[in-house]
C-alpha cells in the first residue's frame, strides 16, 4: 500500500512526471475513499500525460461525478487522452451511465462521435438507436463501424433493413463485415430479409466478409441457407470453408454431408477437424466410413475427434 499523504504531496509537485507517477500509485493507496476524487482532480491537470493516466485508472468507476468529469475529455486536445477516455467509457456496465454520453452521439467531430457510440454500445440504451441509425450514413468509416455495433447490440427489427444495405454496399469492408455479423439477431425474420443479404455477403470480394457470413448463417437457425453454405465449402479461402463447415454442423444440415466428407481430404488440418466435428453433429450414416478412415489422419486431433464423432453417432444403437 502507498501512503495517501505521500500521494497528496506528489500530486501538487510542479514536475508533471512526479504527478503522473502519483496518479499511477493512487489505486494502491491506503485510503480507498480518496482514490476516485483525486483521480477526478487529475483529469484537469495541465499535462496530458497526467490526464491520460487518470483516465486509464478510472476504469470501473461509474459514479456520476466521475462520468461528469470524464466524458468531456472525449474532446481533449490530446489524442492519447481521448483514446484512453473512450476505452474507459467502453467498459461501463450500468445503463444509467450512458446519460452524460448521449449528447456526444451526434458530435461533429467523427472521432468523438465514434468513441461515444462505442461507449454506449454494450449499455443497450434505446436513446442511442436513432443517432446510431443516422450515423450509418456518416462519411467516416470509424463512425459507421461504431454505429453498426450499437444497432447490433440493440437488436431492433426496424434496423434490419438498414443493416442489410450496409452489409451489401458499404465501401469499407470492415463495416460490411460487422454489419453481416450484426444480422445474426434477425431470428424469425431472417428468412425474409437477412438470408438474401447473407447470400450476397458470401460473394463479397473480401474473404473476411464471406467468413462472417458463413458464421452468421448458423445463428439464423434456418436451413434455407444450406445450399449457400455448401457452395462456400468450395471457397478459395480455407478460413471461409471452416466457418461454413461449422455452420453446417450446428444446423445439422444433412444436405451438407457430402461437402463435409470431401473436406476430410483437404490439406489444411483445421478444416479437416471442423468437418469431423460437423459430421458428428449431423449424425448421418453416410459419414461413418469416411470418419473411420479419418481415424488414420496424420493429425492427432483429427484422429481423436473422429473417434468422438463415431462414438456419438453410434451411441443410440448401443443403447437400443
Amino acid at each position: 500500500m502507498v501512503a495517501i499523504a505521500s500521494i497528496h504531496d506528489r500530486l501538487r509537485n510542479p514536475d508533471a512526471g512526479v504527478r503522473r507517477i502519483a496518479v499511477i500509485d493512487l489505486p494502491y493507496s491506503d485510503e480507498e475513499d480518496d482514490v476516485a476524487p483525486l483521480l477526478v482532480e487529475a483529469l484537469a491537470d495541465a499535462d496530458a500525460s497526467v490526464r491520460l493516466e487518470a483516465a486509464k485508472a478510472l476504469e470501473g468507476f461509474e459514479e456520476p461525478e466521475v462520468l461528469d468529469a470524464l466524458v468531456p475529455l472525449l474532446k481533449d486536445p490530446d489524442a492519447a487522452v481521448r483514446d484512453a477516455v473512450a476505452y474507459t467509457l467502453a467498459e461501463l456496465k450500468d445503463a444509467a451511465s450512458a446519460t452524460p454520453i448521449l449528447p456526444y452521439l451526434l458530435d461533429d467531430d467523427p472521432g468523438v462521435r465514434a468513441a461515444a457510440l462505442h461507449a454506449v454500445r454494450a449499455l443497450r440504451v434505446d436513446a442511442a438507436f436513432e443517432p446510431a441509425l443516422q450515423s450509418l450514413a456518416h462519411p467516416d468509416a470509424a463512425v459507421r463501424r461504431a454505429a453498426v455495433g450499437v444497432l447490433g447490440y440493440l437488436k431492433k427489427p426496424q434496423a434490419l433493413g438498414a443493416l442489410t444495405e450496409i452489409a451489401a454496399h458499404d465501401a469499407d469492408p470492415e463495416v460490411r463485415r460487422i454489419a453481416v455479423g450484426a444480422l445474426s439477431y434477425a431470428g424469425d425474420s431472417a428468412e425474409v430479409s437477412v438470408l438474401p443479404a447473407l447470400g450476397r455477403a458470401l460473394a463479397d470480394p473480401v474473404w473476411q466478409v464471406r467468413e462472417e457470413a458463413a458464421t452468421t448463417y448458423a445463428k439464423t437457425n434456418s436451413l434455407l441457407g444450406v445450399p449457400n453454405l455448401v457452395r462456400a465449402m468450395d471457397d478459395e479461402y480455407w478460413q471461409v470453408r471452416v466457418k461454413a463447415a461449422r455452420s453446417l454442423g450446428k444446423l445439422k444440415a444433412r444436405d451438407g454431408v457430402l461437402a463435409l466428407i470431401e473436406a476430410l481430404l483437404h490439406p489444411v488440418s483445421n478444416l479437416r477437424k471442423e468437418a469431423v466435428i460437423a459430421l458428428g453433429e449431423i449424425g448421418d450414416s453416410r459419414a461413418i466410413a469416411p470418419l473411420e478412415r479419418a481415424m488414420h489422419d496424420p493429425d492427432p486431433d483429427v484422429r481423436k475427434l473422429s473417434k468422438l464423432a463415431l462414438t456419438s453417432m453410434q451411441m443410440p444403437k448401443q443403447g437400443a
